[in-house]
């Protein structure tokens, strides 16, 4: 059991009061560790540590700043079995997929800093003018309990490389990661105030955060509806906000398509982390004439996807076969649990909403599933037979859920795959890679997946419509903490 009873602010664990935060064991529904809960007056305290560290910081030499993150990408990689088991007690991440994807996806994040410095143009010359980028100044970072480590390194590392100072407030769901790091920051030699860390709830700290006015950026991973109270509340001090929210997106298969390799590839990108990712590919958009076909080829493939306590599976997910592309046909992986009995209850709900709305059940259902007595076990459930108007298909579940949609010509497809409010992310699949291009250019998503391509960290990550605005990782993700001065030369 991982236990802290302190903030870490102004370069040292400081006590806090007598609130503190339990953290849920998904797989079991016990308690596996407590944080302190912090309050207004602990979000200000780490504000103002960030502000006074702020100018020495962004007066350090670039390639000091470099440095020091390597430093802490070694130190983190020495933690790397710690980190991987807080992963797996907090958010219920099967063993290998906590090894390989939500510890080693942010140390890749990590290590790729110091180059990407290099790459920033921070002086150009116009006319008359000098245009200089410099970093935009106290950042507040406030991350979600799906991919944990993998948020925070997206948004920490790029802040710190360029300049900025940072207070982080992780998810009060999964928050123990985020206090090794904090460890690592510290034994790294980090100056003081340059990373602060609070816990605690949106009310309680995160909303002061978020008003401060001496905050000059907000980066929020999370809903859209907490999305829409932080940018109300930045408003007031006109804050630079970025915004990486929901998602609801489509798969669209087209007709020449390997059907049996994309809908195998579909359901692994649909059930990645127990559903429990915003890139979640949750609707699987099929020519009308195949239908009968992919839900065969999905309730065979639902089979590969076992169930496993995530403490113990040891072969549900091959490492060296996630790195390169999250599935292929016949591909095995495990699904752990959903992270708490309040999200077990809404995603169960959703199953039966689908069922009471007229669409047809292909495997799964919203029953507990088979010896998983405790813990919050969903069984991977697919629908057919669905209609766009359902909530099955509008709404973001965030659990082992996915739809197929029937279409029966091309624009229909396109026009089915951008009907929602979200724009995080889709896939195209065909046996032609220009017309698969060509119809990726008509989808409102902000990165399109094509035949089955992998996931790539250091390309620019975030979404369309009401899915967010800003991007994430890679050198975009270094220059959504810069700001840009022009200077006018005699």
């Amino acid at each position: 059991m991982e236990t802290f009873t302190s903030h870490y602010i102004d370069g040292r664990w400081q006590a806090a009061g007598t609130g503190r935060i339990a953290v849920g064991d998904p797989a079991t529904g016990e308690v596996t560790g407590e944080v302190p809960a912090g309050t207004a007056a602990d979000a200000a305290a780490a504000v103002a540590a960030a502000a006074r560290a702020f100018p020495a910081w962004s007066a350090t030499p670039a390639a000091d700043r470099g440095a020091l993150l390597e430093r802490l990408t070694g130190l983190l990689a020495a933690r790397k079995d710690r980190l991987a088991a807080a992963i797996v007690a907090e958010v219920g991440s099967p063993a290998s997929f906590a090894a390989a994807v939500q510890v080693g996806l942010p140390l890749a994040t990590l290590a790729s800093q110091p180059k990407l410095l290099g790459e920033v143009g921070w002086r150009r010359e116009v006319g008359h003018s000098a245009v200089v980028r410099e970093p935009a100044g106290v950042v507040v970072a406030i991350t979600p309990w799906n991919y944990p480590l993998h948020q925070i390194a997206a948004k920490v590392a790029p802040a710190l490389a360029v300049g900025c100072t940072v207070v982080l407030k992780p998810s009060e769901v999964a928050p123990l990661n985020a206090f090794l790091l904090a460890e690592a920051v510290h034994e790294a030699g980090f100056p003081p105030g340059v990373f602060n860390l609070v816990c605690g709830t949106g009310a309680d700290a995160g909303e002061h955060l978020v008003s401060h006015r001496d905050v000059d950026v907000v980066s929020f991973t999370g809903s859209t509806a907490a999305g829409r109270r932080i940018g109300a509340l930045a408003a007031a001090t006109v804050k630079q906000v970025h915004l990486e929210l929901g998602g609801k997106s489509p798969n669209v298969i087209l007709d020449d398509a390997d059907l049996e390799a994309a809908v195998a590839d579909g359901l692994v990108k649909a059930f990645v982390n127990s559903g429990q990712t915003c890139t979640a590919l949750s609707r699987m958009i099929v020519p009308r004439a195949r239908l009968a076909e992919a839900e065969q080829i999905a309730a065979s493939a639902v089979a590969n996807h076992p169930l496993v306590d995530p403490a113990t599976e040891t072969s549900g997910v091959r490492p060296s076969v996630l790195a390169d592309k999250l599935g292929h046909v016949g591909f095995t992986f495990a699904l752990g649990p959903v992270v708490s009995a309040a999200q077990r209850d809404r995603v169960t709900g959703y199953i039966r909403s689908g069922v009471e709305e007229g669409a047809r059940l292909v495997a799964g259902g919203p029953e507990r599933p088979d010896g998983f007595d405790r813990g919050h076990y969903v069984r991977p459930t697919v629908f057919s037979g669905t209609s766009p108007g359902m909530a099955i298909v509008q709404e973001e579940i965030f659990g082992p859920v996915l739809c197929l949609q029937a279409y029966d010509g091309e624009d229909e497809a396109v026009a089915l795959a951008n009907g929602t409010r979200y724009g995080l992310c889709a896939a195209v699949w065909s046996a032609d890679a220009d017309r698969a291009a060509a119809v990726a250019g008509r989808l409102r998503a902000g990165q399109v997946d094509i035949n089955g391509a992998r996931f790539n960290p250091f390309a620019p990550f975030g979404g369309y419509k009401q899915s967010g605005h800003g991007r994430e990782l890679g050198l975009w993700g270094l220059e959504a903490f810069l700001q840009t001065k022009s200077l006018q030369l005699p």
